[in-house]
């Protein structure tokens, strides 16, 4: 059976910001695999690794691009599985064009969207992860004591106003 959680990015750039989901579950120790595929470039490839991955174990796929986006689309359209979007920042609008791209799914093809850049890849990871834990009772009781260990660190801030 191979990874749970099957990550695509547009192009070879995104990884700078699907790195920051990347670390989290190598924090998690949780097996991911990860490709670049293009909606546009390469989508007779992209379906075939959709249907391959769904076939060796995949649960959940995470989809980053930036500009015109379609990727989490294009995956959300040829599979039933969970799909969370990464909207890429881009230099030209900032990212907001990714993150409509990304959020504007027509009724009946869903695509849970994070925020642009960075944060919204580490958010996407940690929204694989609570998928995977419904049903997964260890990984649900790491997710908690990481949030747990995250609350304490903001606890222990002490400003000098």
């Amino acid at each position: 059976m191979g990874s749970r959680i099957r990550i695509i990015m547009g192009s070879q750039s995104d990884l700078e910001t699907v790195d920051e989901a990347i670390k989290v579950l190598k924090e998690f120790k949780e097996p991911f695999e990860a490709r670049v595929l293009s909606a546009h470039r390469t989508p007779k490839d992209l379906i075939a690794y959709i249907r391959s991955a769904e076939n060796s174990g995949a649960k959940v796929f995470i989809a980053a691009a930036g500009g015109a986006a379609a990727l989490a689309g294009v995956v959300a359209a040829h599979t039933c599985l969970p799909v969370i979007g990464i909207p890429i920042e881009t230099k030209s609008l900032k990212g907001l064009d990714s993150l409509l791209s990304t959020v504007q799914m027509p009724p009946g093809i869903p695509v849970a969207t994070m925020g642009i850049g960075k944060a919204g890849a580490k958010n996407a990871a940690l929204c694989a992860l609570s998928i995977l834990g419904a049903s997964d009772v260890r990984l649900r009781s790491r997710i908690a004591v990481f949030r747990k260990s995250n609350a304490a660190k903001i606890r222990k801030i002490r400003l000098k106003v």
